[in-house]
């Protein structure tokens, strides 16, 4: 698929003209060179990055950039990058008159990126560092305020330049991440599936499809990965910004993440709180595939029962408080708002058991998806190693508290009260 031809837009069968509004996606050999073009009319540059990626990539990205007014911030490659409100202070206040911010890095610098350049309404662009994660085409910002991890609305990068040269060097571990974050597919695919029906939330079979034909295409990358060749960590590029494309087409993040976003929301928040070790993102999202592959072949080998499950609001909130501590009165007001809690659908359940079972069905199996990822490397037993088995059911049950977002995880809540 031509990605700066998928930019122009579709005309949809699902009735909306799907529109992104990325200028210039490059992945090539090279491509940090394109800068020079596309930034003449910008004079006065903000760089933004950590040690290691500005190691990665700044000394090319100056070279294109020569002549231009350029000042920059590089946070410490030592200490684990959190975009929260600190982060978003310190970028600002080098920002002064800059009229374009470059950054380079991947998730959270370009979050963070994202989340300044829309707030304060200047245009940015990334040059991508490693194929970690599917963000960098996505119009939300993946931020933690006031202690809580949000997917914050915010605007797209004017471009995307990614060098399979510095790509195909980046640490293995995120590369697998973004191998990892495509296999998460399946889940989030389904997800939403399942919402459409309960839901009736919106539902495009293109976005799907065009979803499901990208993660069809990552599977054959995964021996070419591991072996960093740089035509197979191009391919992956690829099919990471065309996820994203496709987020802006449905204006959510819904076709790319869902319950297994969740339970990584969950490990790395958590982590945060508590002082934990986490794992990387797009790790925790593979790993969690399988446990939502799991959550999926236990209902459907579960008689629904008659009467919706629900614990009492003390004992819901007794546990937020132990879990999320500083983030749990947000995550309470959240749901309150949402009024998931308060919502009875054993008999929507009942009336659509078939559908529901239908649906659930097309998820692959948990040891599928394993096999999946030990092709590139992926051992679940890390995942198993590093979180206890009370870790892993708090999230499977709790997880769903941290988003607004309907997904198996509440029906497995509902039905069996959240039991993994």
């Amino acid at each position: 698929m031509d990605i700066n031809e998928l930019l122009q837009g579709v005309e949809c069968s699902c009735g909306k003209f799907h529109s992104c509004d990325i200028e210039y996606v490059y992945i090539a050999d090279g491509a940090i060179s394109k800068l020079k073009n596309i930034c003449t009319i910008y004079n006065k540059i903000l760089i933004v990055a950590d040690e290691n990626t500005f190691a990665a990539a700044g000394e090319k990205t100056e070279k294109a950039l020569a002549g231009k007014t350029i000042r920059k911030i590089i946070f410490d490659g030592n200490n684990i990058l959190i975009p929260n409100e600190d982060a978003i202070s310190e970028v600002e206040s080098k920002l002064e008159d800059s009229d374009l911010i470059v950054g380079i890095g991947s998730g959270v610098i370009q979050d963070l990126c994202k989340y300044v350049s829309f707030k304060n309404n200047i245009p940015y662009m990334v040059v991508a560092t490693a194929p970690s994660m599917d963000g960098y085409a996505s119009d939300g910002a993946a931020m933690i305020l006031g202690g809580m991890k949000e997917t914050v609305k915010a605007g797209l990068p004017r471009a995307i330049i990614a060098d399979t040269e510095v790509l195909k060097n980046a640490p293995i571990e995120m590369i697998k991440a973004g191998y990892g974050d495509i296999i998460g597919k399946y889940s989030a695919l389904n997800d939403w599936k399942l919402s459409h029906i309960i839901n009736d939330e919106y539902f495009c079979p293109y976005i799907y499809n065009t979803t499901m034909d990208m993660v069809k295409k990552t599977l054959g990358l995964a021996e070419g990965l591991i072996k960093r060749d740089a035509k197979s960590v191009g391919v992956l590029m690829e099919a990471l910004v065309i996820v994203g494309i496709l987020m802006s087409f449905a204006t959510s993040s819904r076709p790319a993440s869902g319950s297994e976003h969740h339970l990584s929301h969950f490990f790395e928040i958590v982590g945060i709180v508590a002082g934990e070790e986490y794992l990387p993102h797009g790790i925790d999202v593979a790993f969690s595939t399988v446990v939502t592959a799991q959550i999926r072949e236990r209902i459907l080998k579960t008689d629904f029962p008659d009467v919706q499950y629900r614990e009492t609001r003390e004992e819901y909130e007794a546990k937020m408080e132990d879990i999320y501590r500083q983030v749990a009165s947000g995550c309470i007001k959240l749901q309150d708002k949402v009024g998931n809690y308060a919502k009875n659908r054993i008999e929507l359940y009942k009336s659509k058991e078939q559908e529901i079972r239908q649906i659930l069905a097309e998820m692959p199996s948990a040891d599928e998806i394993k096999k999946m990822l030990e092709l590139a490397k992926l051992d679940i037993a890390t995942f198993y190693n590093l979180y206890s088995g009370q870790k892993i059911n708090n999230a499977v049950k709790y997880a769903k508290d941290l988003k607004d977002r309907y997904t198996v995880l509440w029906i497995n809540y509902d039905l069996f009260g959240g039991i993994l």
